[in-house]
């Protein structure tokens, strides 16, 4: 299958940007893309700007959130027999002209996911825009392990028919980030292509978003995709595997049965900075947890589960061998049941009250474990960094999860 890119309509969500959302409709026209402006409820009159551009606008009545906006370009795409539409902010700091990049690389593999990935640097980027988009791409590759250089970005191309099919529900910002995490688990290829951005100065930007709300969203969306990433149940995909990728598992598989194959694997996979640390912080986290018995087991199902590697972590939650840590934790569950340490240690303390004991070891190890593998999967991650050159949270290893 191919991509014909008179089959792509590109979209631009609207929301208080009258002051150049007309410059970048033009821009687009200009480019011969045919444009769909989606006003979600704007109130400073942004669609009236758009007046005598050969392009066609949907308004809402109230402002519904990004999310809606682009599903409701998508089914506006899907009723006119479009195949893909690509979405472009109304800000001004992406160049709908060089949507044909994204088209491109769509047409090479089709139907797939396309994201538009800004040239970012500390010179021409504010700092939170740098910051938010590393924070998005770490927790994406742990939902789904894909590496993705730009998870936050709004220039993207969409496959109409799969983009309606996820079963998404968030209709704000979080959207983009839902939807590409979906998109990975329903089978659907994703890739990017390096596009330019403009930052204009500080005292010029508009933004809508909100730091405490939509901070709070993505929050609550992060918990609800990695719990879902733990359940071993299987996502419903919308590609089906090809013959040539159930061949490519099949041999996989086999090979893991190489002793010396597998040990290779497991040291090699996710082996940049940033995943051994954050393997480290979670195998001190469930190390600590009073999981009597089956720790090695968890450590390594939560590890496959959330594409991290296994003997890092496994060798991390050594940390947390007994007595020190869960005495520790102990002590501190018991201080936060009583208000003072567990100092009479005998029979019935320790063996009668056990199930008291193991109660506390619980409540001692939620706030024990997480600052406790803060400094173990920081104390690597600046090791590696040094070791390696100082080269950050780059992945080093062939495999991308």
């Amino acid at each position: 299958m191919t991509l014909d890119e008179s089959k792509i309509l590109l979209v631009i969500p609207l929301f208080n940007h009258g002051n150049t959302v007309r410059a970048v409709a033009g821009k687009a026209l200009g480019a011969g893309w045919p444009v769909l402006v989606v006003d979600d409820g704007s109130t400073d009159g942004g669609g009236a700007q758009l007046g005598g551009l050969d392009c066609r606008l949907i308004r809402f009545d109230r402002n519904r959130g990004k999310g809606a906006a682009i599903l409701a370009g998508a089914e506006f795409a899907a009723g006119r027999g479009y195949e893909a539409i690509i979405t472009v902010d109304a800000d001004g700091q992406l160049d709908p002209a060089e949507a044909g990049k994204l088209a491109a690389v769509a047409a090479r593999e089709w139907p797939s996911l396309v994201v538009g990935a800004r040239r970012m640097d500390r010179g021409n980027a504010p700092g939170a825009s740098l910051f938010g988009r590393a924070f998005s791409n770490f927790w994406i590759r742990l939902e789904c392990g894909r590496e993705l250089p730009d998870t936050q970005s709004g220039f993207r191309l969409y496959p109409v028919r799969e983009l309606l099919a996820l079963e998404t529900g968030c209709l704000r910002y979080d959207f983009e980030v839902e939807s590409l995490t979906r998109a990975a688990w329903a089978g659907l290829p994703i890739q990017a292509v390096p596009v330019s951005v403009h930052y204009p100065p500080a005292a010029e930007r508009q933004s809508h978003f909100h730091q405490f709300k939509d901070n709070f969203r993505l929050t609550c969306l992060h918990t609800r995709l990695v719990t879902r990433a733990l359940i071993p149940w299987p996502h419903k995909r919308l590609i089906p595997q090809t013959p040539q990728k159930i061949q490519e598992v099949r041999r996989e598989r086999l090979s893991l049965l190489h002793p010396v194959r597998f040990i290779k694997r497991l040291c090699r996979e996710h082996s940049s900075a940033l995943q051994l640390a954050s393997a480290a912080w979670m195998g001190v986290f469930l190390g600590a947890l009073p999981l009597i018995a089956t720790h090695t087991v968890a450590i390594i199902y939560v590890s496959h589960r959330l594409h991290l590697n296994k003997l890092t972590a496994i060798t991390a939650s050594q940390v947390c061998m007994p007595p020190l840590v869960p005495v520790l934790c102990i002590e501190v569950g018991y201080f936060m049941r009583h208000g003072t340490l567990l100092l009479d240690l005998n029979w019935d303390t320790m063996v009668v009250q056990i199930h008291y004991r193991l109660w506390e070891w619980l409540l001692g190890s939620l706030l024990v474990g997480p600052p406790l593998g803060l400094v173990v999967g920081g104390v690597l991650y600046f090791a590696i960094r040094n070791l390696r050159g100082g080269r950050f949270g780059t992945c080093e290893s062939p495999e991308k999860g």
